[in-house]
């Protein structure tokens, strides 16, 4: 017997009981539409996440004065005046992995203008910092090394502080804005970006000269911490090394040697490149968990393809017998219930990918979650579907086989 006519016979089969061939296909739809919906929100949530890093800056190299100890209490970094501008001087000339540097100093206050009034943080800073943080001036200039030097009073203003000091939308850039009690003139205000994956107003911040911040603000003479862009994000990894070695040397910290473990760091370097790879396994681990728990529909899917070739091998008894009887082989009988099978999965595998896709492109227009959709998903659910149906469908099919021909004809 030809697979054409074991096909024919096969659909035949199957639309002689469409409800309970479809309700046999409706676990393998479930299951492929479950998996493909649950991969697209899982590889969604990673793209949005990824996309996010690199709006902050995916080489972004970030450094904070060290922890220390004294008298055996631990204390706040930010204390801390390990970082000096020398050590930003040095990673600027001698970091070759580096192509942005800047000091960064910050404070919280109040901002005032006429009589409206908003918290907000001031970012001292200088004009690489804009490159490092991905950030541009949607009106007016940034401030220049003249302001620098001489610790103007100017300062940049992120869009939700100049929506709440200017409520009715009038221009910011040229006016006089006051931190506490110390005026600034406004000259520039940075484009909007939101909200960052961590929820965060990446709006909300203003920026200014850091010798303004230093002399004016904090009189103090160290750094809060040094920001840096490097080159690539290939060569985080080099620029950190190489930070890390100048900055040693700078404190002079003495290295590991035979005789001596060394002195620790007084300073943390941390890269986005570790952030960005936290996140990533972070969320390849729920696409994981996502994908098997959907995973489990396919099984039970496999389950129900079995139980319904067992019912069916039961019912075609004589039908067997009688085939067998004129002539069809046991590779016949078996070709003949494993098609029925592999057909009932492949079905419910087509419209389960359908299902699948129009399912996830409906929760992005509902409930606004990134998704993406891969192609290897639809391949790899669609691949299982077709494998679930030969792997449950082959045994009933092998005892329909196996039947003696003479005792199935006699079958009631």
């Amino acid at each position: 017997m030809n697979y054409a006519n074991l096909f024919k016979i096969a659909i035949v089969a199957i639309a002689a009981n469409k409800m309970r061939s479809f309700l046999t296909a409706l676990g393998i739809i479930i299951g492929v539409a479950a998996v493909i919906t649950m991969l697209a929100i899982g590889q969604g949530s990673k793209k949005s996440i990824q996309a996010n890093i690199a709006e902050m800056g995916s080489n972004m190299i970030m450094i904070q004065p060290g922890a220390d100890m004294r008298g055996g209490v631990r204390q706040d970094r930010s204390a801390m005046e390990t970082l000096k501008m020398n050590d930003y001087e040095s990673i600027k000339e001698e970091c070759s992995y580096v192509k942005a540097v800047s000091p960064t100093v910050n404070s919280s206050g109040q901002w005032i203008y006429g009589n409206n009034n908003t918290p907000s943080s001031i970012y001292g800073v200088n004009q690489d910092y804009l490159e490092i943080r991905q950030l541009s001036i949607s009106d007016g200039e940034i401030f220049s090394d003249a302001d620098i030097k001489a610790a103007a009073k100017v300062c940049i203003l992120g869009q939700t502080v100049v929506d709440n000091l200017f409520p009715d939308g009038s221009d910011a850039v040229g006016k006089v804005v006051r931190f506490n009690s110390i005026p600034f003139r406004v000259v520039g205000v940075l484009k909007k970006k939101g909200y960052n994956s961590m929820g965060m107003d990446q709006d909300d911040l203003v920026l200014a000269p850091y010798t303004t911040v230093m002399k004016r603000i904090l009189a103090q003479t160290f750094l809060s911490g040094i920001q840096c862009s490097a080159i690539t994000e290939g060569v985080t990894d080099k620029a950190t090394a190489q930070i890390s070695s100048i900055l040693r040397r700078n404190h002079k910290l003495k290295d590991a040697s035979e005789f001596s473990e060394g002195d620790a760091d007084d300073f943390n370097i941390r890269s986005q490149e570790e952030l960005s790879s936290m996140m990533n396994s972070t969320t390849n681990m729920l696409t994981i968990l996502l994908g098997c728990v959907a995973g489990i529909s396919l099984i039970v899917g496999g389950i129900g393809i079995m139980n319904i070739m067992y019912v069916s091998v039961t019912e075609r008894t004589r039908e067997i017998g009688l085939r067998m009887s004129v002539g069809a082989r046991g590779i016949d009988i078996l070709n003949q219930f494993l098609i029925e099978a592999i057909l009932l999965s492949v079905t419910g595998g087509i419209i389960g990918v359908l299902l699948g896709v129009g399912a996830s492109y409906a929760i992005k227009a509902v409930a606004h979650w990134p998704i993406y959709i891969q192609l290897w998903s639809i391949i790899m659910s669609f691949a299982v579907c077709t494998l679930t149906g030969i792997f449950f469908g082959w045994y009933p099919a092998k005892k329909a086989a196996q039947l003696d021909p003479i005792e199935a004809i006699r079958y009631e």
